[in-house]
């Protein structure tokens, strides 16, 4: 079991990260990089996967230059075990230790993206290479990177696994939200399905893991966020708030302290669990 974390330690040393390594996947994407700040803010060093290894090399950049702190970007295909394996090597050259993983790729289409030709969105008419490709990327590499990552925290006797749900993990997609006006209904972009199916298979992931590694000193925790502001469509921005409770989506930082608490000492007592952040969305 994990005997590090002191009962009497205070908030300000729980949220402590220093020296502490944190992978995360999708690291270059708009809630990668939020993450990598969290981290980086905490005084950790984040190590950025993604596919783009340009993009990721430039985001460990900026973080790293704002915070002070070392950061890595790689370019890995998480889907592929070789690469997830020579990620953890690199990993471990550079800092010799893992402490910290936050699940957080996953392909997820925006609202824009399927104005045009929209049909393949639609359940009926779902591509079967878009069905893997988004369970490939979204669950088996969170799979793979869990494996891999989690298999040497357990080796050194500690560590945190933090996956990135989403609302639609707890409730269905509410797909009048994005309708729009004057097309058939054959032809009305939806939420795809793989979209709910990755992110609920997500909690289950996180409670396999919590009880899996829980002798060898490795939480598993999960964090269900709802929409962040992100230049949408006013009309679709205006029909999801209607189903929020607290009347607006959240702004892109909000989610960092949750994230920085999750993957620190703070939660020391927490597994298997899930936090939702949702403005209250699936309360309703």
């Amino acid at each position: 079991m994990d005997r590090h974390v002191q009962s009497n330690a205070g908030v300000m040393n729980a949220l402590d990260l220093t020296g502490r390594v944190a992978i995360i996947t999708g690291g270059a994407g708009l809630l990668g990089e939020q993450h990598a700040e969290a981290i980086a803010e905490m005084g950790g060093i984040p190590v950025l996967l993604d596919v783009d290894g340009a993009r990721a090399e430039r985001t460990a950049g900026r973080v790293a230059d704002r915070f002070g702190v070392r950061s890595l970007g790689l370019a890995t295909n998480i889907t592929r075990p070789e690469a997830v394996s020579e990620a953890l090597r690199q990993t471990l050259d550079a800092f010799g230790r893992v402490d910290i993983l936050i699940n957080n790729a996953a392909n997820n289409p925006k609202v824009e993206d399927g104005m045009n030709g929209s049909r393949w969105s639609r359940l009926e008419n779902f591509p079967l290479h878009v069905w893997h490709d988004d369970i490939a990327v979204g669950l088996t590499g969170a799979f793979l990177c869990s494996k891999i990552f989690g298999a040497e925290m357990a080796r050194r006797g500690r560590g945190v696994i933090l996956s990135i749900a989403s609302d639609l993990a707890l409730i269905a997609p509410d797909q009048r939200i994005y309708r729009q006006p004057g097309l058939p209904e054959d032809e009305q972009f939806v939420k795809p399905v793989t979209y709910s199916v990755v992110k609920t298979a997500l909690l289950g992931l996180t409670r396999y893991l919590a009880t899996y590694w829980a002798e060898q000193g490795v939480r598993a925790n999960a964090i269900t966020l709802g929409g962040v502001y992100n230049s949408q469509d006013e009309a679709f921005v205006q029909r999801l708030t209607s189903l929020i409770p607290l009347g607006r989506m959240a702004h892109l930082g909000e989610y960092k302290a949750a994230v920085a608490f999750l993957v620190s000492d703070a939660s020391s007592y927490m597994t298997g669990a899930n936090l939702v952040i949702d403005g209250g969305r699936t309360a309703w």
